[in-house]
């Protein structure tokens, strides 16, 4: 059975049994979560100790956490340049470079993060990735169970968000708190606490493990309890070292860039933030507020006008943003993810 050693801000090397290993190649990869949080224990480490076990030890992984090597917005050209083998990716950290890929970070179009995975990842191969992503080789989609807004007072309706500053998810959710008369405070997940506390922000969008991940209960003890939105992370290759395997070890970097990969690795996430939800509902410091289905509504009204943002942003590349959409929609119902 493979195993694995790391350490909170500490370089992880996974290792077969010694028996096994005849190592070729070493791949860096470098992520900017905490080492012991869910995406990292439960999607990110275990794919890359599949792919060692599955290459019978010839591919090692080395696993660079907590932004070590880099700033989490800084990740997809460390991988398109060569820095490292391999780096987790939030698209939406760079807002409008990836236009067809924003469309995943649009509210109320997903409701189930898992079935979403395999979803978004067989609709992004066919109509994005090699549009907007051809430098590197997409491995899996990794989104968080769906998300919702965090705050320090009770909001259950967009019209109060008018006047807060809040903490988006991505570039899409940015410009939603706008619409919404709100003031986007754009950082990355680590640095949420720091912001939160020094009352630079007073609200977040935050998937529900979030609250205990960044340690952020005593900060924001209001959650709207509706599924809002997803931040959809990918892994993603330098082509290079791709390029550069074995035509044996490419096999099994390619069986672990999947669709069926991304639902798996998207479902320990997806456990560990309805367990977090419900560990928040107990707890008598916190009060989830459940929105009236006139609010809901409202919401869902509220975003329409960012599907128009998106679809000016993939025009002006070239692209046909209707057929696009269909597509992301389709894809969405055909495999049960459909808000």
């Amino acid at each position: 059975m493979t195993t694995f050693r790391f350490a909170l801000g500490a370089v992880m090397t996974l290792a077969l049994p010694v028996a096994a290993q005849a190592q070729e190649v070493t791949l860096r990869l470098s992520h900017w979560v905490p080492a012991g949080i869910s995406p990292s224990t439960k999607g990110i480490i275990p794919w890359a100790e599949d792919v060692q076990s599955a290459s019978d030890g010839r591919i090692a992984v080395q696993i660079f956490p907590a932004q070590q090597l880099g700033k989490a917005p800084d990740h997809y050209d460390m991988a398109r340049q060569g820095i490292v083998d391999i780096a987790y990716v939030n698209p939406g950290y760079t807002a409008g470079r990836f236009p067809i890929y924003a469309l995943t970070e649009v509210p109320f179009m997903a409701s189930d993060s898992v079935k979403g995975a395999k979803a978004i990842h067989e609709w992004y191969a066919e109509y994005g990735a090699a549009q907007e992503m051809g430098d590197v080789k997409v491995c899996f989609v990794h989104p968080h169970g769906p998300g919702t807004l965090h705050s320090e007072v009770k909001i259950t309706s967009p019209d109060e968000v008018k006047g807060k500053n809040v903490r988006p998810a991505h570039a899409t959710m940015a410009r939603f708190v706008s619409l919404l008369g709100g003031g986007p405070v754009q950082v990355p997940a680590p640095e949420v606490r720091e912001a939160l506390s020094r009352g630079t922000a007073e609200a977040v969008t935050f998937p529900w493990g979030s609250m205990y991940d960044f340690n952020l209960t005593d900060e924001v003890t209001q959650h709207l309890d509706m599924p809002f939105y997803l931040s959809s992370q990918l892994m993603v290759m330098n082509l290079d070292s791709y390029n550069n395997l074995s035509d044996e070890n490419k096999a099994v970097i390619d069986d672990h860039c999947t669709p069926e990969w991304s639902e798996r690795v998207a479902q320990g996430w997806f456990e560990d933030d309805m367990a977090a939800r419900e560990k928040l509902a107990a707890d008598p410091e916190q009060t989830l507020n459940t929105p009236t289905e006139e609010e809901v509504a409202a919401w869902r009204e509220a975003a329409k006008p960012l599907i128009d943002e998106w679809r000016t942003a993939v025009e002006a590349k070239g692209q046909d943003a209707d057929a696009i959409l269909e597509a992301y929609r389709t894809s969405l119902e055909e495999n049960g993810a459909s808000y």
